[in-house]
Formats: C-alpha cells, sequence, structure tokens
C-alpha cells in the first residue's frame, strides 16, 4: 500500500479550471473583509495583553495564515458569534516556527515581531513567497539586535533576538510592508525609537497601519513620511479591545469593474472614510466616465461608455489588475503609472498582465514604468493561466465577462489566497461558471490503491 501526502493548497491551485462565460452582471453585493486590516488586526491583537474581539473577520488563505502564525507565538484564538476572540500576554512562543503561507504582508510584518522574543525563530512560507526577495532583513534587523539568517536573501529565514529598537534609517522602495512590522515591533521595546525613512511608496497602507495602531493604543508621531517616533507600549494596558474588520477595497474594485462593464452592481460593507490604498478605485471610475452613485452605506455602478483614463498607481498597485480589465473596455489608449511597483508580487504582474491580456486581443506596451493598454469593444474568447497569482485570476474573469466566447482561466483556485468566494459570488450575480477539477481525473486511478494521508 502506497501512502501520499499532498499539499491541499498547491493541489487545489493546480488542479481548478474556471470556465467564465460571457453575460450580464447584476448583483447586490457586501464587500469581503479586508486582509489588508485583517491581518494587522491579528498581529496587534498578538502584542496586546488583553482579549480581543475582531467582528467581520476574514477567511481567506491569508487571513488563516495570519492567524496560524499569532496561535504559534502564544496567542489564543476561539471563534464565536461569528466573531474571533484572541488572547494574548504578547509573545509567548509555543513554536519555534511561523509559516506564512503566501502572504507577503505576514512575513515582512511578523518577522520583526517574531524577533521581539529571545529564542530562535524559523519563518517559511510556500509557492510564489519563496520567489520574494527578503534582503531587507538581513540589513536592517541587525542593526536592531536579531541575527538573521536566510536562503541566499529569500525563504527560510532564522531569526534570533531579542530585536531591540533603535535610530535606524530605510530604504522603503520595496515595500511599505516592512515599516508596518517595525513601527509594530518598535512600540514593544520599552523605550522611545525612531525611524527614517527614503523612498516610501503605498504610503496609504502605512496611514492604515497608524490607523490601527492608535485604535490599539499605541502613539507613533508622522512627521512627512520620512520620521516616525515612536513611543514605548504602555504594558499595563489591559483589558478587552473591540475591533470590526472594513470591507476589502481591492476585491470590492473587481465587482465594481465588473458593473462598469457588464450590467450592475450596488456595494455595500465599504467604509467611504477608510485609509485602504485601493478606495482610488472610486477616481479611476470617475476617470473612465463610469455612470456611478454612492451614498453613506452604498456604492452602485452600473454599464457605461467607458473612455480612455490616465492614472498613476504607483501608492495602489494592487488596483493594476482591476483596472487592466477597466482600461481593456475603454475607447482609446489608457495610460496606468506605476508597474515598477508590480515586480515582486504573487507573480511579475507587468509582465504577466500583458501576457495573459494580449490573449483576449487587448494590445498592450510597458515603457518607463507606464502602461499603455489599447481598449476594445468586444475581447476575444481565451484560454487564460493565472499564473498562480489570485489577483490576475480575478482580473481575467471580470474582463471575460465581456467577451465573445468562454474564457477559460488555468489555476483559478488561486483566488483563495485573498477570497476564496470569487467565483461563487459571480454565479450569485447572473455569470455562468464551469468548473473543472483536474486532479480528481488524475489521481483517480490511485485513489483507488492508494491510501491519501
Amino acid at each position: 500500500m502506497v501512502s501520499l501526502k499532498l499539499s491541499g493548497l498547491a493541489l487545489y491551485l493546480a488542479a481548478v479550471k474556471q470556465t467564465v462565460y460571457p453575460g450580464n452582471f447584476n448583483a447586490i453585493l457586501d464587500a469581503p473583509a479586508s486582509k489588508s486590516c485583517m491581518q494587522r488586526a491579528c498581529a496587534l491583537a498578538l502584542l496586546h495583553k488583553g482579549a480581543t474581539i475582531i467582528s467581520k473577520p476574514g477567511k481567506s488563505n491569508d487571513d488563516l495564515a495570519a492567524i496560524q502564525i499569532i496561535q504559534n507565538l502564544g496567542a489564543v484564538t476561539e471563534e464565536r458569534d461569528g466573531a474571533l476572540h484572541i488572547y494574548s500576554n504578547s509573545i509567548r512562543p509555543v513554536s519555534n516556527s511561523i509559516h506564512c503561507g503566501e502572504s507577503g504582508l505576514a512575513v515582512r510584518m511578523f518577522t520583526p515581531i517574531a524577533a521581539l522574543g529571545s529564542a530562535e525563530m524559523h519563518i517559511d512560507g510556500e509557492g510564489s513567497l519563496l520567489k520574494r526577495p527578503l534582503h531587507f532583513m538581513e540589513e536592517i534587523l541587525p542593526q536592531l539586535g536579531v541575527t538573521v539568517t536566510s536562503n541566499g536573501g529569500f525563504l527560510p529565514l532564522k531569526v534570533n533576538g531579542p530585536l531591540q529598537n533603535n535610530r535606524i534609517r530605510i530604504d522603503a522602495s520595496d515595500s511599505s510592508q516592512y515599516l508596518t512590522g517595525l513601527l509594530m515591533a518598535f512600540a514593544h521595546c520599552g523605550k522611545p525609537g525612531t525611524i527614517e525613512v527614503i523612498n516610501l511608496n503605498s504610503k496609504p497602507y502605512i496611514d492604515l497601519t497608524l490607523q490601527m495602531m492608535q485604535h490599539f493604543g499605541y502613539e507613533v508621531k508622522n512627521e512627512q513620511y520620512q520620521k516616525f517616533e515612536i513611543a514605548p507600549y504602555d504594558f499595563n494596558k489591559a483589558g478587552k479591545i473591540n475591533y470590526a474588520v472594513e470591507g476589502d477595497w481591492s476585491n470590492a474594485a473587481f465587482f465594481l469593474v465588473a458593473g462598469a462593464i457588464a450590467g450592475k452592481v450596488v456595494l455595500k460593507n465599504l467604509n467611504l472614510y477608510s485609509r485602504q490604498a485601493d478606495k482610488e478605485i472610486l477616481k479611476v471610475l470617475k476617470l473612465a466616465g463610469v455612470h456611478i452613485s454612492i451614498a453613506d452605506d452604498e456604492i452602485m455602478v452600473r454599464k457605461s461608455i467607458l473612455k480612455a483614463f490616465q492614472f498613476d498607481a504607483t501608492h495602489c498597485p494592487d488596483l493594476f489588475p482591476p483596472l487592466l480589465a477597466l482600461a481593456a473596455y475603454c475607447e482609446g489608449v489608457s495610460i496606468i503609472e506605476g508597474t515598477e511597483r508590480l515586480l515582486h508580487k504573487e507573480s511579475n504582474r507587468a509582465l504577466t498582465l500583458q501576457q495573459e491580456f494580449s490573449k483576449f486581443g487587448v494590445g498592450i506596451s510597458i515603457r518607463e514604468g507606464k502602461m499603455f493598454i489599447e481598449g476594445k469593444k468586444e475581447l476575444t474568447a481565451a484560454s487564460i493561466f493565472s499564473h498562480n497569482d489570485h489577483r490576475i485570476a480575478m482580473a481575467c474573469a471580470v474582463a471575460a465577462l465581456g467577451a465573445n466566447g468562454a474564457v477559460n482561466i488555468e489555476a483559478a483556485g488561486a483566488v483563495n489566497k485573498s477570497y476564496p468566494g470569487f467565483f461563487d459570488t459571480l454565479q450569485m450575480a447572473g455569470i455562468k461558471i464551469c468548473q473543472i477539477n483536474r486532479v480528481m481525473i488524475y489521481l483517480l486511478p490511485l485513489l483507488l490503491q492508494c491510501s491519501l494521508t
């Protein structure tokens, strides 16, 4: 008898193909939970001494990875009455390792947090995260008393603290997520700390971090995003903290674009005053001539005659995929700036977007940090590969709504990273979807003679 051990996530990503048919998209939806907020809330709940109740918690793979990480670092979690209850006494590791899944935010935020302890911690991940460079950790953490070893600048990492804050200067051009982790870690070092920053991109994400830190009782002075003065955390602050996870503007953007090109959508559970970077989708929709109505508790978008737009996505690079789906249907040539921010995502998104949308017959050129997209009235049916990138899969699915035939999306299970219910939501909105789970076909002969463990 042969015994096989299979990674459920890797298996699913490789297996699932979704076929999306063009159609009329019509729905009233609640935006899913923001994983940017959910993961930060988990980290702050871990560092808080006492109880934290997170309402409207996220369920994406990245969110689940964050929950597992804080459990390994000493937090006790319990789901009850639709909320996540977290009990912590700060860093008290029950394991010498944490696994970040494919979450870039998790590895960049939790590494300095894990280094607050004195025990050696092993940090690993899977999939595309193994290809993301982490040289920043080797350059900065030793300045804070942390020993760091890596796999040539990539995962897995080993860190041995405890981290001691200091006055440091960092280059944040690669990602603002490193700064998020350092801000949280510095606040727990028992003395004031200073972080000087150059080349900070994605400033709205730092606004979100600071807003959430303030909610949890931290004091950070932001001097024009060039210097951050972090006050030591008052460990006598105990008690319960309540936090409600906002709706996710990053995922909502795909459905707003779907309404603009293929029907009508009403989205609820979105904070119009959010610090999330991808709230900028509203600005782009208006630039493209989309009919949009905004009220306090909902946003309505309907199919419109779309015109080319120009937008700088440097500080909101996750908008590139839905914006490309929108630009594909705009009359004229749209220009999106900031392609340099796409190099170290789940894939090199600039190139993968260009490659996959060219299969739709969309002309795309990239030069001098800008993407030029030639819009069409109707896209060509095609077979698409997601490159195991959740946002590529979602962008191509939305683009398929106005194609001249069915669109096949290979490795569509990548959407589980941020929004497991994405394709179910398309179906509820009236879009025909067919799924093929190829693994079951390939493994059927093995299942008859093997026991899977």
